[in-house]
């Protein structure tokens, strides 16, 4: 199989099996996709989903959230792990329970807060898996 500009074919490009057909292109196929994405999405959702990602570019606020990526987390347990005051903790939270990126649970006394919401988890996994792949093959090429 061969790749070029206009995408993979197998070797002879008369064969039946070509994956991209005479005429396909691809760069329409991403506009109307993104087409697609824009109609399914309306302009009060596109702010929304723009405060989501300011709010997950701050550090402090993304390790809470990573934090609660795998299993609820007491404040307490939160702010002694990434080493900042319970306060701050709490005022974070305050912001991303209400952009719906963390649900609390009471427990007695305590608050627990997690990533309920099956989208960001996967999204956040992802993006996690992303970046840690980046770095190991940064470490495995010559001369890193």
């Amino acid at each position: 199989m061969r790749c070029a500009q206009g995408g993979c074919r197998l070797a002879s490009p008369s064969s039946p099996l070509d994956v991209n057909p005479p005429g396909h292109d691809p760069r329409q196929e991403r506009k109307g996709l993104a087409m697609r994405t824009r109609e399914r999405i309306g302009e009060d959702q596109v702010v929304e989903l723009a405060e989501m990602f300011r709010l997950m570019s701050d550090p402090t606020r993304l390790r809470i959230i990573l934090a609660c990526l795998d299993a609820p987390v007491s404040v307490g347990d939160m702010a002694d792990g990434l080493g900042i005051s319970a306060s701050l903790v709490s005022h974070h939270l305050r912001l991303l329970r209400a952009a719906r990126l963390l649900q609390a649970d009471r427990r007695g006394r305590q608050v627990f807060y997690v990533v309920g919401d099956s989208h960001i988890r996967s999204m956040l996994t992802d993006m996690v898996d992303h970046v840690a792949e980046g770095e190991a093959e940064a470490e495995g090429a010559p001369g890193g």
